[in-house]
């Protein structure tokens, strides 16, 4: 859909096919439609959902904690608020008391029931490790349950230091062309990596989509120690590069700054502000979905200015023919 808009872009000379070869590249981060992540609602969720699925196969429980469990998780919730934090522990920890005793449970009472073990599989597997994650552990961490692919990912934001999604790499053109700013490349990168690390794969991907060689890419510092392709290294130009920086890329440079309003509008307009399609195939699909409805609504606006244009001229020719 991407590579469809920008053919139309070309053809209708909204862009010329040069200016797709010099680019900037930024990330951000596309959020998932998850609600902020604290140990005591994923323990106390965990059990909802095991409790539940345990009614619907017919599963009786020693106890189900419904009751206590919803005062457990109030009483750390207003010790958390009030900075108690001692008693805010204890209070997780009854949680995570809870659901351990619930999983346990459920265990003994689907024990060699092929049928019963493979319907509490996932959601068992998902409870156990919400139960045994721990603050500052390394590795991945589950932060919603119907969500678990959701990743935490720091921008250095000081308004919001942590979101919750995956991260995107959006390119666009350097020069702004003469139907706007057209997003030339757009791709989810699952595994919170690196910027800098994520132009092995940019790159080639953005080639074949707009069908030239970049000639040119402009990054922030972000993108520093780089692990573009070998024939692209002095094709890459970090913010603040002073070797090998010519008066025709230092005035490009000032544009990097360029993709941010992109990525604003493919935000704010374009629904890549939240995510609702499920799964890392959805993460994908939202972030293609996105740019290319960004493009084809530039395009729109090209195509209704070249309409005004024509009935501007169409108009006093028209006027003057006589009746």
């Amino acid at each position: 859909m991407i590579q469809e808009s920008l053919s139309v872009a070309v053809k209708t000379k909204a862009i010329k096919p040069s200016e797709l070869s010099r680019v900037i590249v930024d990330t951000t981060v596309q959020p998932k439609n998850v609600t902020f992540p604290t140990d005591a609602k994923l323990l106390n969720r965990a059990r909802e959902k095991l409790v539940r699925l345990a009614q619907r196969h017919g599963v009786i429980l020693r106890q189900s904690y419904a009751r206590v469990g919803k005062f457990a998780l109030i009483k750390h919730q207003r010790y958390a608020h009030a900075k108690q934090f001692k008693r805010a522990n204890r209070a997780l920890k009854t949680l995570r008391t809870y659901l351990g005793r619930v999983i346990r449970d459920i265990g003994r009472k689907i024990e060699g029931n092929s049928g019963l073990e493979a319907a509490f599989a996932k959601l068992l597997a998902l409870a156990r490790r919400v139960r045994e994650q721990q603050q500052r552990q390394r590795g991945p961490k589950v932060y919603s349950l119907h969500a678990p692919e959701v990743e935490c990912i720091g921008k250095g934001k000081a308004h919001k230091p942590y979101e919750f999604g995956v991260k995107v790499s959006v390119a666009t053109t350097i020069g702004h062309a003469r139907g706007g700013q057209f997003v030339t490349h757009v791709k989810a990168l699952p595994g919170n990596p690196y910027d800098g690390h994520t132009l092995a794969t940019v790159i080639p991907d953005m080639e074949a989509l707009i069908g030239n060689i970049i000639a040119r890419l402009l990054a922030d510092r972000g993108y520093r120690g780089h692990n573009a392709p070998p024939d692209y290294k002095f094709r890459v130009f970090i913010s603040g590069q002073k070797r090998g920086v010519t008066p025709r890329i230092k005035r490009e440079l000032r544009r990097r700054a360029a993709v941010e309003p992109v990525i604003g509008h493919l935000k704010a307009e374009h629904r890549m502000g939240r995510n609702y399609l499920w799964f890392r195939r959805g993460d994908a699909a939202n972030a293609v979905l996105a740019a290319a409805g960004y493009n084809f609504r530039r395009l729109i606006r090209w195509l209704r200015l070249l309409l005004r244009q024509i009935l501007s001229v169409l108009t006093p020719a028209l006027q003057t023919v006589p009746v």
